[in-house]
């Protein structure tokens, strides 16, 4: 009787919170270097904090005043029941097209720290992210006040510039871009006012599209007793190391006197990349203000690799694998269905570089997998309707799932599961590149599973390494599994979970969500590739998008061809550099070198397949 009451009284509590979101395009300066176009909310850039309670219905109007498509996800949202609400483009939705509108409604059953972003190409890197905050009545400990903090990277260029150079065959290694800079709370050497024997509950996301951040509040320490939404007991640890999408609530109690400020850091994961340009300050400076009259502690300048390594290399940070949940949740049941999944990169055959997961690279549907769903009827349990280039999964109600990442690349990479929390219950060291570590099911010490794992929603993979997650599908829905660094995402690294398809169906999706295929032309029913009709028919894939052919085995003639390319150039690059090194001027002329490199080439026959003058091909694509 007593909880039929409190929850009547939850629903009567409840209050309905209206978003009305002009999407636009904003200038801004955020870290004092470059102005630059980025991606604001009603004129407003940073775009505001969205803050409800448990049970409150939300509803966002989207009017998309862009030039591009775009739509939102609220990362850390289960959408239980509303699953068309979840925002990934081609996955649970059309994209909003320029000049449409689009209503997001749905009520959220959870508390935490979440945050709503883009969830087309890599548009919230222009900025199109924010907090998504849920309010708990009764949080499990005690605090004064509250702050937000975001970190991540910045780029000085627009991302649908950095994706055409990034998804390139002149980029054929898949070198992600590198940053320009990182962000604190969207600025630079931020001051925060604090009190003192104050304890302070810091909410902190790293909104990023690449790099993993370090956290450290010096002479202070965190009380970790959030991650991803998901309570834990109370741990401390003297700094963070934050992954991409991943979200901490911490704990920080002032100290009883003013006298002094200190220094609250975020490191960029110097790691994650692959080379390190000169301007970029790894380290950046913030501070906890206890008096505003007190001098601020000095910053740390420049890009100094011997000051990192000495600050990276004294930072105690608890490993998350050993957090605990509060509600003590114990280890699943054996697993009734396993997903082993191998992660690599490689080159197709256009000569870009690819992301794969078991040799598929995501390729989106001709038809938002939801629908697909929602319109096939008894034919929703067939995985074979959703695509052979959207690496489908067709899950059960009830069951209890295993994903199983190998992830055979040097690079950390932290990946997120749409709709649910999962446990982690195993995370290997980091392997070597020529010896990765992959799971094993005859080794014992890879089955050696805790008794209470942590469970969140986004986990940290290491390098040359793999992990076990497992979760309970008890939330029916098409859920996106995919890797948050951006630049991977684009590049295919990513599954899609069908969960339950029946009780799918029973959900309803808003009209306005069609509206919105029908400027693109995009279907609204039939299988991956658009087709309906029978059995047969829904197995119909001819027509479907399809990642591009394989590199054909062996060098190939346009190897060679490129191969004396290079050469040559090679060759008239260093004959360039003697004659000029050797003169006393200071420019050279690029017609002149461009007539000599022609006439290099024309000596040489130099034509490519279609006959025409490389040389020209080289004009055409001079810097």
């Amino acid at each position: 009787m007593l909880s039929w009451l409190f929850f009547l009284l939850t629903i009567v509590s409840a209050s309905t919170k209206v978003y009305d979101f002009n999407i636009t395009y904003v200038d801004a300066n955020p870290d004092g270097v470059h102005e630059r176009t980025v991606i604001g909310i009603n004129g407003e850039w940073p775009v505001p904090t969205i803050r409800v309670k448990r049970n409150d219905r939300v509803i966002i109007n989207v009017d998309n005043q862009l030039s591009e498509n775009t739509s939102l996800h609220f990362h850390g949202l289960f959408q239980n029941g509303t699953n068309s609400m979840d925002g990934p483009q081609m996955v649970t939705q059309c994209p909003i097209p320029p000049g449409y509108q689009f209503t997001y409604n749905f009520t959220v059953d959870q508390v935490g720290t979440y945050w709503y972003h883009s969830h087309t190409g890599n548009q919230y890197g222009d900025g199109l992210r924010g907090f998504f905050i849920i309010e708990d009545d009764e949080p499990p400990f005690k605090y004064d006040e509250e702050l937000t903090i975001s970190v991540g990277d910045w780029y000085h260029k627009e991302s649908g510039e950095l994706m055409k150079k990034f998804l390139s065959r002149y980029n054929p290694t898949g070198a992600e871009p590198i940053p320009q800079n990182s962000l604190f709370n969207d600025s630079k050497n931020v001051t925060m006012e604090v009190k003192p024997d104050t304890t302070y509950f810091l909410r902190i996301v790293n909104m990023g599209l690449f790099t993993s951040q370090y956290l450290k509040l010096e002479h202070h320490t965190f009380t970790i007793v959030e991650i991803d939404g998901v309570y834990v007991e109370p741990t401390e640890s003297e700094s963070l190391l934050v992954g991409v999408a991943q979200r901490y609530g911490v704990l920080v109690t002032t100290k009883k006197s003013s006298s002094k400020n200190y220094r609250f850091i975020n490191i960029i994961d110097r790691d994650m990349l692959d080379v390190l340009p000169p301007d970029l300050q790894l380290i950046s400076t913030n501070y906890f203000v206890y008096d505003k009259s007190a001098t601020l502690p000095e910053a740390y300048k420049g890009n100094s690799e011997k000051k990192y390594d000495e600050i990276v290399e004294n930072l105690k940070i608890f490993d998350d694998f050993d957090l605990i949940p509060l509600s003590k949740e114990p280890l699943y049941d054996e697993p009734d269905y396993i997903i082993s999944l191998d992660f690599q990169m490689d080159n197709l055959g256009d000569g870009v570089n690819y992301a794969f997961f078991n040799n598929i690279s995501y390729t989106p549907p001709k038809v938002p997998t939801l629908y697909s769903v929602m319109s096939s009827g008894k034919y929703g349990s067939n995985v074979g309707i959703y695509g052979s280039n959207t690496n489908s999964f067709v899950i059960q109600s009830g069951e209890i799932v295993e994903i199983i990442v190998n992830n055979q690349d040097p690079g950390k990479h932290p990946f997120h599961l749409h709709g649910h929390t999962f446990q982690v219950i195993y995370r290997s060291e980091e392997g070597e590149d020529d010896d990765p570590i992959v799971y094993d099911p005859n080794n014992p010490e890879h089955d050696k599973l805790p008794e209470i794992p942590v469970s969140r929603d986004t986990v940290l993979v290491n390098p040359n390494g793999f992990v076990r997650l497992r979760f309970k599908a008890d939330n029916p829905g098409v859920w996106f599994f995919h890797c948050h660094v951006d630049w991977h995402l684009e590049q295919g690294l990513a599954i899609t979970l069908i969960e339950s398809p029946e009780e799918i169906q029973k959900q309803t999706v808003p009209s306005n969500h069609f509206d919105a295929c029908k400027p693109g032309n995009i279907s609204t029913t039939g299988n991956a590739a658009g087709r309906t009709g029978k059995l047969e028919d829904w197995l119909d894939l001819t027509g479907e998008f399809l990642q591009p052919p394989p590199l054909p085995e062996g060098f190939t003639s346009k190897g060679y061809f490129a191969f004396l390319i290079c050469t040559l150039v090679a060759l008239y690059g260093l004959v360039t550099i003697y004659q000029y090194g050797m003169e006393d001027i200071k420019t050279v002329d690029n017609e002149e070198i461009m007539t000599r490199l022609n006439k290099l080439l024309n000596d040489h026959g130099a034509l490519n397949e279609e006959g025409i003058s490389l040389s020209s091909n080289l004009e055409e694509n001079s810097i």
